[in-house]
């Protein structure tokens, strides 16, 4: 084919594909509207697309580099495409295609081993597996983009055959036995452009160097140089498969899409109702910690407001009832008077210390036995009292065999919450049930 030909009619099928008039009205209309939400998951929209495409096929790239040959002929090459789209902006791509690529060295005879001139490469296909990332738009802040660009990378397969100066090589170069055609693994890498016609439609133009694995793809095969490769321009239509009620992924903006959402009158409307309800937690808070009189009780549970500074409370805010304290006469101490606890506490108070000294005096010098009977007052469970008067007897004990007593001597029992000689009731029977009582055997 003719090289100026081919460029007119490329030139006319771009003319009329970009000056289509729905083209230019999905860049400027306003967003699809759907059901799409931002965290809705992928079932949302259309994910499938399928493609067909064709252009020109080269052993140059754009990039440069080594050639057997130093001119280029044009070659038409045609493919299809199967993609797809695992995210907004990535998908994978499996592609198929077919074509000629062909060149010449016209300019410097001779150069080539056995003074060769051209050669012309059939490919009985090529297919490989590409990932495909958009990498940016041009319309941004809408539901829905108009143009993306992306770029692409993989891995495939090509069987071909490479016939030089007009000499079949069918055989020359293949492999383990491949006859008619050499199979090679290569590396496509491209970028291109990406039109939105309609919301089933896109118009592809794109550009994909190929780097084969082998050396051999143009017939002319030295292990010196570096490996052969070819270049595939082409434009192309797409169309996405799905239910016509959803988007298609691959245009969607998911940054725009959280702006329009939040232009939702509805959402607006959720979100500030969420914002009262959280105000009237907040507040709520607040009247729990609020506690007016200070005495550590909040205002919701306390039963006694307005304790005066300083009062001491219960849980309940009401003051502690004033516990007169005996004081002790050590003339008077048996030693077997009953010995006191602070709440939840099995530490010894210093007033019990008299009748304590009192009664190892009395078993270091008349001997026998005595039994240390703890008691607990109702408060907690009774598993845990029970734990308490048991730890309260053995205090008793630890101070007596500390002042020289011995441990035979003392035996410890723990009541728990039995045997009160008060109410559990009020806070001054409490006050009297956390006690140790002593008594001979």
């Amino acid at each position: 084919m003719n090289y100026s030909t081919l460029k007119k009619g490329v030139a006319v099928s771009f003319v009329a594909l970009m000056g289509a008039t729905t083209l230019a009205n999905a860049q400027d209309a306003p967003a699809t509207s759907s059901s799409a939400k931002v965290f809705g998951g992928r079932s949302q929209y259309r994910s499938w697309s399928i493609g067909v495409n064709g252009g020109v096929l080269s052993p140059f790239l754009a990039i440069g580099g080594t050639n057997d040959f130093n001119r280029a002929d044009v070659n038409l090459g045609y493919g299809l495409s199967v993609r797809k789209q695992l995210g907004h902006a990535f998908g994978l791509e499996g592609n198929i295609f077919r074509g000629k690529v062909s060149g010449t060295n016209k300019q410097v005879a001779g150069a080539l081993p056995s003074n060769i001139k051209g050669f012309e490469t059939e490919m009985q296909y090529a297919v490989d597996l590409r990932g495909v990332v958009n990498v940016a738009t041009v319309d941004f802040l809408r539901r829905e983009n108009s143009v993306n660009f992306f770029v692409t990378a993989g891995y495939g397969l090509v069987a071909y055959n490479p016939i030089v100066d007009g000499q079949d090589n069918k055989g020359k170069f293949g492999k383990d036995g491949d006859k008619d055609f050499v199979k090679e693994a290569y590396i496509p890498v491209g970028a291109g452009v990406k039109f939105k016609v309609s919301d089933r439609v896109s118009f592809n133009l794109g550009y994909t160097m190929h780097f084969i694995d082998g050396d051999n793809f143009d017939g002319v095969y030295a292990k010196a140089t570096t490996k052969d490769k070819f270049s595939y321009g082409y434009a192309g239509l797409e169309f996405s498969l799905g239910s016509k009620s959803k988007p298609n992924l691959d245009w969607v903006n998911p940054l725009a899409l959280m702006y329009d959402e939040l232009k939702d009158p509805s959402l607006r409307q959720e979100v500030e109702a969420l914002k009262t309800r959280v105000s009237n937690v907040e507040k709520s808070v607040e009247d729990l910690k609020k506690d007016s009189d200070g005495d550590g009780v909040a205002d919701q549970f306390d039963k006694c407001p307005g304790t005066p500074a300083g009062v001491a409370v219960d849980g309940s805010g009401c003051p502690l009832p004033k516990v007169e304290v005996a004081v002790v006469d050590a003339s008077n101490v048996t030693g077997f008077e009953r010995i006191q606890f602070e709440f939840n506490s099995s530490v010894l108070k210093t007033d019990s210390y008299p009748t304590l000294d009192k009664l190892s005096s009395v078993l270091r010098d008349g001997g026998g036995k005595v039994t240390v009977n703890g008691y607990a007052s109702s408060e907690g469970t009774a598993a845990y009292n029970l734990k308490l008067s048991k730890d309260r007897a053995n205090s008793v004990k630890t101070y007596l065999v500390n002042s020289g007593v011995s441990a035979k001597q003392v035996v410890t029992k723990g009541h728990g919450e039995a045997n009160p000689i008060a109410s559990n009731d009020t806070e001054e029977g409490r006050i009297q049930n956390r006690r140790v009582e002593t008594a001979r055997d």
